[in-house]
C-alpha cells in the first residue's frame, strides 16, 4: 500500500511541476525575443558613463547613455537597452559631456605661435603680427594652419569654434574637411589685408562666403569687422547690413584695451549696429552704459582670460556682466597671443582670475562650465543646436577620462572638470555624430602626418623671411 501511495505522489508531483515549468520557460523566451525585436537601430550609442547634460535642469546621471542617428541626439538617459547601435562606445570611468565651444579664435595663427611674445597689444600688432601677416598669409597658410589648430582643439575637447581671419572661405573648407563645427567670420578692415585691398573687397568676400556655406551642417558663415579702431563707422554699418540681409553673425573685437573705452558697445549702438547677431570678443573695459547696451541688445560676449592676461589688457568684469544679464562665452583668442587653444586651461583661468579680482565665490565651477558649453552656445547664438546633450540637438559630445592620478578621488564632477581636468584627459570627441578622436587616436580620415609635413614647410619659409629681431631665438 505504501508503494502505491508513493507512486501516486510521484505522479501528482510530476503533473503539477511539468505544466508549471514549461509555460514559464516559454514565456521568458517570448519576452526576450519581443524585447530584442523592439530595439531601435541607431548609428552610435555612448553609454555607461557619468552623463553631464547641461540641459535646463543641469541633470547628471550615473551610467547614462546618449543615442545618436544622422548627426543628432535622438535619446538621452538610462536608455541603452532600447537601442541596437551600429557602433557602441563604453564610457566606463569617463564623463560624457557636451563638446566645448571656443567662442573666439584666429585658427591659422597657430603658425605664428611664439613668434612675438611679451609685448603690449598695440606693439604686438603694429610691429610684428600685421607686418608678418602681410608677407606670409595666403590660402596655403590658412588651410594648413587651420587644420593644425583643429587637431589641437579636438585633442582638447573643442567641437565648435568661432573664427575671424583672412581667406575665411579656405578656413571654412579646412575645418569642414577635418569635421569640426565652425562659425567662419570673414575679416573686414578699412586698410589693405592679405586677402583684400579695400574694405569693399572684404565685404564682397563676406557675401560670397554667406552664399556658399548657407546650407552647410558644419560651417556657419559670418562677417567680422576687425575692431572699431580699424574699421570706420560707415564700414561697420555696411557690415551690419550684410549681417541682417544674409542672417549671419557679426563678429568684432570690442573694448579690448583701455584705449578703446570710447568705442565700445555704446558707440556701436549709436551707429545702429548693435544687435543679437553680434559676437563681441574680449570686452575687458566696458563702461556701465556699455554693459547695459550689451544686455539690452542680446549681444554675446566672449571672454578670453589668458590672452587678456598675456597682452596685459586687463581683467574683464565678467562677474558684474553676468549679474546684469549679459550673455558670456569663453574663448582662447589666437595661439599667437595665448599660446594655446586649450579650453580646459581657459576655464580654470577664467574662474581663478575673477576670484583674484573679487571674492572666492565669484565665477563658480558651474558658471564657467556653462560659459564653455550651453551659455557659450547662447553667446554665439547657437543654443538651439549645440551646447547641451538633449534630444534633437547636434551630437557634439566628449568623453573625459576621470581615472587618471590627478583626477582621483572625485567628489564633485563639475569642480573636477574645471579645476583638475587637463586637455590630455579628453578621451573621445564626437562632432555631428562622427567620431573624430577615440582613445586619443584621430579618425582615419584625419592625417596628422600630412598636416605636420605642410606645417613644417610653412614654418621654414617664415623663418627665412621674418626679421632677425623676431626670429633671433627661434629653433632652426
Amino acid at each position: 500500500m505504501n508503494k502505491i501511495h508513493t507512486s501516486i505522489r510521484c505522479m501528482l508531483l510530476l503533473l503539477l511541476c511539468t505544466p508549471f515549468i514549461a509555460p514559464t520557460a516559454k514565456k521568458d523566451i517570448q519576452k526576450t525575443v519581443s524585447k530584442s525585436a523592439k530595439k531601435t537601430t541607431i548609428d552610435l550609442l555612448v553609454h555607461n558613463g557619468t552623463l553631464i547634460t547641461m540641459n535646463k535642469q543641469r541633470e547628471m546621471l550615473n551610467h547614462g547613455a546618449v543615442a545618436i542617428t544622422n548627426g543628432r541626439i535622438v535619446d538621452v538617459g538610462i536608455i541603452a537597452e532600447k537601442y541596437r547601435a551600429k557602433q557602441t562606445i563604453d564610457a566606463k570611468n569617463a564623463i560624457i559631456m557636451p563638446g566645448l565651444i571656443n567662442g573666439h579664435t584666429h585658427a591659422p595663427m597657430v603658425l605664428l605661435r611664439g613668434i612675438a611674445d611679451d609685448l603690449a597689444t598695440k606693439d604686438w600688432l603694429k610691429y610684428y603680427i600685421f607686418p608678418i601677416e602681410a608677407k606670409q598669409v595666403n590660402k596655403d597658410f590658412v588651410y594648413w594652419g587651420t587644420q593644425l589648430a583643429c587637431l589641437e582643439m579636438i585633442q582638447g575637447g573643442t567641437t565648435t569654434f568661432v573664427d575671424m581671419y583672412y581667406f575665411e572661405d579656405t578656413i571654412a573648407q579646412a575645418a569642414s574637411d577635418i569635421g569640426m563645427r565652425i562659425i567662419a567670420g570673414q575679416t573686414t578692415m578699412d586698410n589693405s589685408t592679405p586677402d583684400s585691398k579695400t574694405a569693399e573687397n572684404s565685404l564682397a568676400l563676406a557675401v560670397s562666403l554667406a552664399k556658399k556655406w548657407k546650407n552647410s551642417e558644419l560651417v556657419s558663415p559670418a562677417i567680422a569687422p576687425h575692431a572699431p579702431y580699424t574699421v570706420s563707422g560707415a564700414t561697420l554699418q555696411k557690415a551690419n547690413q550684410i549681417s541682417k540681409e544674409y542672417n549671419i553673425p557679426f563678429i568684432i573685437h570690442l573694448s579690448e584695451t583701455k584705449a578703446e573705452k570710447d568705442t565700445g558697445a555704446t558707440y556701436l549702438e549709436s551707429l545702429g549696429v548693435l544687435s543679437n547677431q553680434v559676437i563681441a570678443a574680449h570686452v575687458v573695459h566696458p563702461t556701465a552704459s556699455d554693459i547695459t547696451a550689451l544686455q539690452r541688445h542680446g549681444v554675446g560676449v566672449i571672454h578670453c582670460p589668458l590672452s587678456n592676461m598675456k597682452l596685459s589688457s586687463g581683467i574683464s568684469p565678467v562677474t558684474r556682466m553676468l549679474k546684469e544679464g549679459v550673455l558670456i562665452g569663453l574663448g582662447t583668442d589666437g595661439a599667437a597671443s595665448n599660446n594655446s587653444l586649450d579650453m580646459f586651461g581657459e576655464m580654470k583661468t577664467a574662474s581663478l582670475l575673477q576670484k583674484v579680482a573679487g571674492v572666492p565665490t565669484d565665477l563658480s565651477a558651474l558658471q564657467v562650465l556653462e560659459m564653455a558649453t550651453i551659455n557659450g552656445a547662447r553667446a554665439i547664438h547657437k543654443e538651439h543646436e549645440i551646447g547641451s546633450i538633449e534630444k534633437g540637438k547636434r551630437a557634439d559630445i566628449l568623453l573625459v577620462n576621470i581615472d587618471a592620478i590627478h583626477q582621483v578621488p572625485v567628489y564633485n564632477v563639475i569642480s573636477q572638470l574645471v579645476y583638475a581636468t587637463k586637455s590630455s584627459d579628453v578621451q573621445t570627441v564626437i562632432v555631428n555624430g562622427k567620431i573624430l578622436m577615440h582613445d586619443r587616436i584621430f579618425a582615419k580620415s584625419i592625417s596628422e602626418k600630412a598636416i605636420r609635413k605642410h606645417v613644417k614647410k610653412i614654418q621654414q619659409h617664415i623663418q627665412k623671411t621674418v626679421s632677425k629681431k623676431t626670429a633671433s631665438t627661434s629653433i632652426r
